[in-house]
């Protein structure tokens, strides 16, 4: 993996690890978390997805969004998880 590859990979995860909070929580975790909870999300999504017969096009925009899926499903798992204890 390139440089370029490297930077774009981590902006997908914080754009993603942003939205998740947004959507989720209703705020961001700083830049690392967002990054951690993006790419967290984008491997969720990457092995989910495809086994339940959804797929998105190529691209920024849809990296983003297939990342940001992922990252809603793991801090739903991880707010159940919270209240649940």
């Amino acid at each position: 993996m390139g440089l370029g590859s490297l930077v774009v990979f981590l902006i997908i995860g914080a754009l993603a690890g942003w939205l998740a909070g947004l959507l989720v929580k209703g705020g961001g975790f700083g830049l690392l978390g967002n990054i951690v909870v993006g790419v967290v999300g984008a491997v969720i999504s990457g092995f989910l997805l495809p086994s339940l017969g959804f797929g998105v096009g190529g691209g920024f925009f849809w990296s983003v969004i297939h990342a940001t899926i992922g990252a809603v499903i793991l801090l739903v798992i991880l707010r159940i998880i919270r209240t649940g204890s």
